[in-house]
């Protein structure tokens, strides 16, 4: 019936608004290591084939396809864990949406992911006040 949806289905609200689910969507799994073992298990599944296996961008199928950008730019790193899901759920230039492939949870696991290879790459103050530098 026109205006209905079927049940168990949550339509997206911010397909066609990426800005506004950069701000408005709020990563609600904790930072714990067994999320990011998750976010690492889809990241490896959906996503290292075009990012990598360190989100550099140099998947195997690069390059028969264009190379993605890397999840380590200024650009990504600049990026709301809102803004990353939202790319991963409705998709961006060429990169599909994974909406029908990875689960809402993990999505946001794949999210917790990519922030710790970000970190792992380029560390920031906090982190080195963590250790005693």
């Amino acid at each position: 019936v026109k205006g209905t949806i079927p049940r168990g289905y949550n339509p997206y609200p911010y397909q066609w608004y990426p800005d506004v689910a950069g701000k408005e969507l709020k990563n609600p799994l904790p930072a714990s290591a067994s999320v990011v073992a998750r976010g690492k298990q889809q990241f490896e599944v959906f996503c290292v084939v075009c990012h990598g296996p360190m989100g550099e961008g140099d998947g195997y199928i690069v390059p028969k396809f264009p190379r993605p950008p890397s999840l380590h730019s200024e650009k990504v790193r600049g990026w709301t864990d809102g803004r990353i899901y939202h790319v991963i759920t409705a998709g961006q230039m060429l990169m599909p949406t994974y909406a029908s492939q990875v689960a809402p949870a993990d999505r946001w696991a794949v999210v917790k992911y990519i922030r710790a290879l970000q970190r792992a790459k380029m560390t920031l103050p906090e982190d080195l006040k963590l250790i005693g530098k």
